[in-house]
């Protein structure tokens, strides 16, 4: 065991944020923690960490043990350059190393007196080498910091390099030191695509502890074999990473509420029989020791639900001609710096079109300039845009929540906008609060109860997942997947864009690139590209040197391969059929628990069959 809390309790101001929380996190353990903004997941892992003291319980810490804590903010801090920064890490390693090669030189000079006790020192010095790996820490560093980003910037101070990069530095530090416990509080917020691909296949062979926070949920899915819950003040832990709790946890809610029924028809049952009883002189014994059987029962409280998750729905009133939106050839250019040159882009009616790239590359910038009314962009009749920007620039923060969404749809009713507001989870504490007092979680919710109110047949999204919570997310997707009109956007979200995209375009080395197909088909013609260039060149032989078995296993790898990428095909076809399904009867607890087992076993055999796949191609 690493780390133990036992009836823990804390809370700010006598208001309890975690109540009688017991845990404990064991060695080489890889746990998820999720929970809804703002409800103290960052508190709780100031408690483990001994940064705040329990107002009640205890935490408990093995002795000696090494944390690596990653905070959402608070970068890394340095007067070094970037490989200097790391190098500080292996200072140990570069002093044992020195004092080998001290002693060593002693060798030569010793006197046979001598000789045994250095030979006994080196040969210490080589184990502990060994054992530490002292020797490769420059391939450590390099490893690192190329996935990282950091490749070509060794020598840049890091006092020069803004926050996100200093942040990702300090995970860096991290890694390097190889702690008991990792602890990682969102660790994908400053990662573009390759990097993150590059942390998940680094953590999975970290050979520590991994606790963390994220809303990545394909991160927290490849990662982490449990999943700690901070609900209602109670902390709760699952077997499984987030696509099994979400089964588990409905599974328990339903049978903790069971129970309880259960027990309050007992009590039911108990107390008519006491009321009808014991005044006879016939039955009042029976009826006294159901008196004493009420008094020793343990009664069971009932169980909470789920918080109710933001709801949103989108619709538009009319239907634009096919062509929605073409920009035939065109050069993007921001701050002086050219991002695109003769590109060209084409918007079908009812496309859900994903535009990915790497941090830097113009994704907002692009969007921007398709709703410029520049002379390069048509845009087709009838069409009604609508833009959801990520960082609500257009919310006025002094203004009053209700007059800032009121003002975008003076038609409703107070009653009406208040309903809405409270659909998206701004509540009546809310509302009256200035738009600079909300969250950045409580300000996405506002931006996008607004989006609601225009009614538009297209929709161009940037990044709208930031700052919402996991079901803030898994509820957006839903309304999106109802919505009837066009969409067009950006996310780092992985299961977002998976989950709507129907095509992909790409901003990569100054080009725009359509890929026809949906996510999955995008990554994995990623992964062929990289292969490929990763991939020693094969040596010249002729089809005629070829042998027999050579051929045939030739001729079966192709098969092979063709069937799986049909088998691919038909699994995000039930996938998407699914969903809707599960958006149909989102009620009804036992068809939601089939629906979401179905498609955890769909994407469980996706995941094998691109792994295969892999091999093959």
């Amino acid at each position: 065991m690493l780390l133990q809390l036992s009836h823990v309790t804390f809370g700010y101001e006598g208001v309890p944020t975690v109540e009688d929380a017991s845990l404990a996190l064991q060695e080489g353990e890889r746990y998820g923690f999720v929970g809804a903004n703002g409800e103290g997941k960052t508190t709780v892992l100031r408690l483990m960490l001994g940064e705040l003291t329990p107002d009640a319980g205890e935490v408990f810490r093995k002795g000696g043990l090494r944390v690596g804590y990653l905070p959402q903010s608070g970068g890394f801090d340095s007067d070094s350059d970037v490989y200097g920064a790391m190098r500080e890490v292996f200072r140990e390693d570069e002093e044992l190393i020195e004092r080998l090669k001290e002693a060593q030189s002693a060798l030569e000079k010793a006197s046979p007196a001598e000789l045994s006790a250095l030979s006994q020192r080196i040969d210490g010095l080589e184990r502990r080498i060994a054992a530490r790996d002292s020797y490769h820490f420059d391939v450590k560093i390099a490893t690192v910091l190329g996935g990282m980003g950091f490749g070509g910037v060794y020598t840049q101070k890091v006092a020069t390099m803004s926050g996100g990069e200093r942040t990702k530095l300090k995970l860096c530090r991290l890694l390097l030191e190889e702690p008991d416990l990792l602890v990682l509080d969102e660790p994908t917020n400053h990662l573009d695509t390759q990097t993150l691909f590059w942390l998940e296949e680094y953590l999975t062979s970290f050979r520590g502890a991994l606790l963390i926070v994220s809303h990545d949920r394909y991160f927290l899915d490849r990662l982490t074999s449990k999943t700690l819950e901070l609900e209602h003040k109670k902390l709760t832990l699952y077997r499984g990473n987030y696509t099994k709790y979400k089964v588990l946890k409905a599974e328990r809610y339903k049978e903790l509420l069971r129970a309880y029924e259960k027990q309050q028809e007992e009590i039911a049952k108990l107390k008519d029989f006491v009321d009808r009883h014991i005044v006879r002189a016939t039955s009042a014994k029976s009826a006294l020791s159901r008196v004493n059987k009420l008094e020793r029962m343990e009664v069971l409280e009932r169980p909470l639900p789920p918080p109710e998750p933001p709801r949103f729905r989108f619709t538009a009133e009319e239907r634009p001609y096919e062509r929605v939106l073409e920009a035939p050839s065109f050069d993007l250019s921001a701050g002086g710096k050219s991002l695109l040159k003769g590109a060209s882009f084409t918007l079908l009616r009812g496309d859900r079109c994903a535009l990915v790239g790497e941090n830097g590359t113009g994704k907002s910038t692009l969007l921007k300039f398709f709703l410029s009314g520049s002379a390069a962009v048509r845009v087709g009749k009838y069409v009604k845009a609508a833009f959801y920007d990520q960082e609500n620039a257009d919310l006025d923060p002094e203004e009053r929540v209700l007059d800032a969404f009121w003002g975008r749809c003076p038609r409703l009713t107070q009653t009406d906008a208040r309903s809405l507001l409270a659909r998206a989870g701004l509540g009546a504490e809310d509302i009256d609060k200035k738009v600079k007092e909300l969250s950045g979680g409580m300000r996405a919710k506002l931006g996008l109860a607004a989006l609601e109110t225009a009614n538009a047949n297209l929709l161009v999204l940037d990044e709208p997942t930031n700052h919402l919570d996991l079901p803030a997310r898994e509820s957006l997707e839903e309304a999106l997947r109802a919505y009837d009109g066009t969409l067009l956007f950006v996310s780092h979200d992985r299961r977002f864009i998976e989950s709507l995209a129907t095509k992909v375009y790409a901003i990569e080395d100054g080009q725009l690139t359509l890929f026809a197909g949906g996510y999955r088909e995008f990554l994995a013609h990623k992964r062929e590209e990289k292969e490929a260039k990763e991939a020693p060149p094969a040596p010249k032989r002729t089809e005629s040197f070829r042998s027999r078995e050579e051929r045939a296993a030739d001729a079966r790898r192709r098969v092979r391969t063709k069937e799986i990428e049909t088998r691919l095909e038909e699994i995000e076809g039930e996938e998407e059929a699914l969903n809707l399904l599960l958006a149909e009867c989102a009620a009804d607890y036992k068809k939601v628990r089939e629906i979401s087992e179905k498609l955890a076993a769909l994407r469980s055999e996706s995941d094998a069959l691109y792994a295969e796949y892999e091999t093959l191609i």
